[in-house]
């Protein structure tokens, strides 16, 4: 197996526990949940706790790496920057120092001086991981480094993390909110072509222990090149019942059912919902986080996650379009498929991720502007297109 794929795995269960341990030690979840008002925030820290979390989450990722690939730093990406700024004028690059002390010793001056938090954080920074997967382990592979890049979303759906909420009934498997929707991602593409070739989402907050109250998470990944697919759920698909197979079903036979599920946001545009709730009827979910909204795809909870607005980034599909390819199926760019005459034999609008946005600036220059579809089967998306177009003209016409 690609030892790069393998080392991500490793690092993303370092970063989901760093994740945990900010809601789960005491020092670290006082300055989580603690709302500074301008007025009465400390003008030397530098920065909120939760973005120091996502901040140190995405160093973690960085770093690890680098130590692993020498120079493979300079092509991953991600939603943070690492410089802050205090309202005293001070300037804080946030790395991982060699050792568990010095890296405590700069986060206390990023957290004020607060001792405590600051050693907490620096330990469960500098733990070692071992991760393990059966199916990880049934192949070898080799993915040469130079063409890499890396896209990082280091905690996706920020405002669940934060809110905290744990105890969210899902919906047919699914959660609405909740920390149950917070995921990290990670996502390998290649440099010169944009395709997506790895894909790691790392779900910190699945099940929660009853008496210790501790989290347990799960992590899935898919691995798709020259050929070569594989990905975490390839045993428990197969292991479903035939009562499960429309959910669970990569092939065919998913293809014709006539009923699709859908994944949403909350705040997707009206037409876009009249229309889905003429092709799924009641199966339509609303759900919080990119990151999360594609891992129901990816489980099979639903058949297509949907979103027409062009506010996704590269960093929040990367991953699962990873997976899905690995699993024989994408995400591509919505507006083109719904211009997209299927006559003419043109092959799906697949989102790529080495090209930036033409004349955009800042974070827009890498947000998916054309909205997207993430699904498991391209016969399945098809039928599903076809029905949405459908839906969405006679919708215009009506109006």
């Amino acid at each position: 197996m690609s030892d790069i794929l393998r080392e991500l795995l490793c690092v993303s269960e370092k970063a989901a526990n760093i994740a945990r341990a900010c809601r789960q030690q005491e020092a670290l979840f006082q300055l989580l949940i603690e709302e500074k008002k301008e007025e009465e925030k400390n003008k030397k820290f530098a920065v909120d706790f939760k973005t120091l979390a996502d901040v140190l989450v995405q160093e973690v990722i960085k770093q690890n790496m680098e130590n692993k690939f020498p120079g493979l730093e300079k092509h991953i990406f991600g939603e943070e920057s690492n410089e802050f700024t205090n309202d005293l004028g001070e300037k804080i690059t946030l790395r991982l120092c060699s050792t568990e002390e010095e890296t405590a010793e700069l986060l206390s001056k990023v957290l004020n001086g607060n001792k405590v938090a600051s050693e907490a954080l620096a330990r469960v920074v500098h733990q070692d991981v071992a991760f393990t997967d059966p199916t990880l382990d049934s192949t070898e592979i080799s993915v040469p480094q130079d063409i890499l890049g890396i896209w990082v979303d280091p905690i996706d759906s920020t405002y669940q993390y934060i809110k905290g909420s744990a105890d969210i009934k899902s919906n047919q498997g699914i959660f609405p909110c909740g920390l149950q929707c917070v995921t990290i991602l990670i996502g390998v593409y290649d440099i010169q072509t944009g395709v997506p070739l790895m894909g790691v989402i790392n779900q910190p907050f699945v099940s929660r222990d009853p008496n210790t109250l501790r989290w347990k998470g799960q992590c899935y990944w898919g691995l798709s090149y020259m050929g070569t697919n594989m990905h975490s759920l390839q045993l428990t698909i197969s292991r479903r019942s035939g009562s499960e197979i429309h959910a669970g079903n990569t092939g065919s036979e998913a293809a014709f059912s006539p009923s699709f599920s859908a994944v949403i946001s909350t705040s997707e545009k009206e037409t876009i919902k009249a229309a889905l709730s003429r092709v799924c009827g009641d199966r339509i979910f609303g759900a919080a986080g990119a990151g999360y909204k594609s891992l129901c795809v990816v489980q099979g909870l639903v058949d297509i996650y949907i979103f027409s607005e062009d506010t996704t980034f590269k960093w929040d599909s990367c991953a699962a379009h990873a997976i899905l390819r690995a699993m024989g199926g994408g995400i591509v760019d919505l507006k083109e498929c719904l211009e997209r005459n299927p006559e003419t034999g043109l092959d799906l609008p697949q989102l790529v991720y080495h090209v930036e946005n033409e004349g955009a600036a800042g974070v827009d220059r890498w947000a998916n502007k054309g909205g997207l579809i993430a699904y498991r089967s391209r016969k399945q998306l098809e039928t599903f297109l076809s029905l949405l177009v459908q839906n969405l003209a006679s919708a215009e016409t009506q109006t």
